[in-house]
């Protein structure tokens, strides 16, 4: 809960930030307001919002018995409640998980990770997620991917806004103001999830006792991307267990992920200390 306050701290001082340098006092006070409901908002219903970014749909144990057998067998190993279950629906094999905490969580994974993935590699990734689940990421992950998204919609929004009225004594202000503003969303989400990434690579490795099965999911999952990424929010990309979207000179420098190579080689020596 503490990581979650410092972020909504700091993504409330980028929205007064916005609001001032683009219309001053009252600016900073409207943005003020309107940072105070996203935060509440994003608080209660932002596992919901990034759901039905990605039309990701609850599966029944009728649905998919495969899923839920291997999904509940983690999270009994984990000791936490069992999470919902979502499906997304895109070819591009992938999986996050969202929620407030481990009584109100969820796991999605798409369509194309059901194809791609092996059972012992489905379950690394679970293992991983479950991890995040039960190492408290999920709040945090979920609440970054919301304002992160809401920082960049408004930023774009001020560009086009600026575009249209030619306010071209204004531009020099405003355009830091509205290149920094998405960048600075980027970097709390690069503090808050690289290195929670390896942490849970490892604690989902100890839960599921296969390091080399979410090792080679890992694999699976970047050559994948790699020839299909997906279509989606940016701002979300933290919240997948490898980065789904396409990658370029610019995101490389910002990545929410350490690299796959090295995920993998400290899975494989944890597989031989194990």
């Amino acid at each position: 809960m503490f990581r979650a306050a410092i972020l909504f701290a700091f993504l409330t001082g980028i929205f007064l930030a916005i609001g001032f340098f683009v219309a001053g006092t009252a600016g900073m006070t409207l943005a003020f307001i309107l940072a105070m409901g996203m935060n509440l908002f994003s608080y209660w219903f932002s596992d919901k919002i990034v759901l039905a970014m990605y039309r990701a749909k609850e599966i029944t144990k009728q649905q998919n018995p495969k899923i839920h057998k291997i999904v509940e067998k983690v999270a009994k190993e984990a000791d936490i409640p069992k999470p919902k279950v979502y499906m997304i629906d895109t070819e591009v094999p992938n999986a996050f998980a969202t929620g407030r905490n481990k009584n109100h969580a969820s796991v999605a994974v798409t369509k194309g990770i059901m194809k791609t993935l092996n059972e012992s590699e489905l379950e690394g990734v679970l293992g991983h997620e479950i991890s995040h689940v039960k190492n408290r990421d999920i709040l945090t992950s979920s609440i970054a991917a919301t304002l992160g998204g809401a920082i960049a919609y408004i930023a774009q929004m001020a560009w086009f806004g600026m575009m249209a009225q030619d306010r071209r004594n204004n531009s020099a202000v405003l355009l830091p103001m509205l290149i920094l503003a998405p960048v600075a969303a980027t970097l709390v989400q690069l503090a808050i999830s690289r290195g929670r990434e390896y942490v849970a690579d490892h604690d989902g490795a100890i839960i599921t006792k296969n390091p080399l099965g979410l090792a080679s999911a890992l694999e699976k999952i970047e050559e994948s991307v790699k020839e299909n990424p997906m279509k989606g929010n940016a701002a979300s990309s933290h919240l997948f267990i490898v980065n789904p979207f396409k990658a370029d000179t610019f995101v490389s420098l910002f990545s929410t992920h350490p690299s796959t190579e090295k995920r993998v080689a400290r899975l494989k020596e944890l597989a031989k200390s194990m």
